[in-house]
């Protein structure tokens, strides 16, 4: 399916508290700073949000929050991943339930599954239910790589909205888009990898950096959507540096504590993760600071 939505989304952290609880005060802060900045989706439990460490319970909790908060202003999409088909199959459904636009679905991690489980995997989620689903495919993280020709074979399944690519290689990503132009949507799902993206056809980027600088992300996402590509070039090396930083230790590390120097109280991570190295905070404090942002 094509058109489920074009633009900017950003991937949400999820602030705990040091108690280790979710601050749901801080995420509804976080919610209106997105929507105030135009962007177009939000990404609620994705990878960037630490779903692995949450109970369901704590994640029912998050959707529900997010619908009553974000109120039809944007559009919501729940990410209900497993590694375990059943498992993916069930938190698709509830999350469909709790009232998610779309889904972001992550291949099945661990397992190292074969293309045709990948196959299987995203045709019984999609199966059992009725809204878009996005496919997610991080293999730096998960182990499992969708080859191109098997996501054009998934891109035929009806409610299959588009697939968010984060493997890194632009010569599979160009021939991932080449497998699924006309099906379904191509979504950026590397920062690094935005300006390049969009450029060959993506519909638009689901954004870690997007937590801290929404609005320049989706003037990103105009400006290459407009051709106005030299305004686009010029933003993009702007960003550079804070991107750089925001993947110096593994997400959601840095953007937590770029959240907490813009005042959203990004809270720290759930261990195994650790808060960023002072270094690092240093860092990102000064880049902050030389793209205009007054910080502590």
């Amino acid at each position: 399916m094509l058109n489920f939505f074009r633009g900017s989304a950003t991937a949400m952290i999820t602030p705990f508290t040091a108690e280790g609880k979710v601050n749901f005060e801080a995420f509804g802060r976080m919610i209106e700073y997105q929507i105030e900045n135009g962007t177009d989706a939000l990404v609620v439990l994705g990878t960037t949000g630490e779903p692995a460490t949450m109970t369901e319970e704590e994640k029912e909790d998050v959707m529900r929050f997010s619908k009553e908060r974000a109120a039809g202003r944007v559009r919501l999409i729940f990410g209900s991943g497993s590694n375990c088909t059943a498992h993916a199959v069930e938190a698709s459904v509830k999350a469909q339930k709790l009232g998610a636009d779309g889904l972001l679905v992550v291949t099945p991690y661990y397992n190292k599954c074969t293309q045709n489980g990948l196959y299987e995997y995203y045709k019984a989620v999609c199966e059992a239910v009725d809204i878009p689903v996005i496919c997610y495919n991080v293999p730096p993280r998960t182990g499992v790589n969708i080859q191109p020709a098997t996501m054009g074979r998934i891109a035929e399944i009806p409610n299959v909205a588009g697939i968010k690519e984060a493997c890194g290689n632009m010569e599979q990503i160009m021939h991932t888009a080449r497998e699924v132009r006309g099906k379904c949507e191509l979504y950026s799902g590397d920062d690094h990898l935005n300006l390049p993206m969009l450029a060959i056809g993506a519909a638009g980027l689901i954004s870690v950096v997007s937590n801290a600088l929404p609005r320049q992300m989706k003037q990103l996402y105009e400006y290459m959507a407009a051709g106005e590509f030299e305004k686009a070039y010029i933003l993009q090396d702007e960003l550079l540096p804070f991107t750089d930083l925001m993947f110096c230790e593994v997400n959601p590390i840095p953007v937590k504590a770029a959240a907490d120097m813009l005042g959203l109280s990004g809270g720290v991570p759930r261990a195994p993760l650790t808060e960023l190295e002072e270094a690092h905070k240093a860092a990102v404090r000064d880049s902050l600071r030389a793209l205009g942002y007054r910080v502590d």
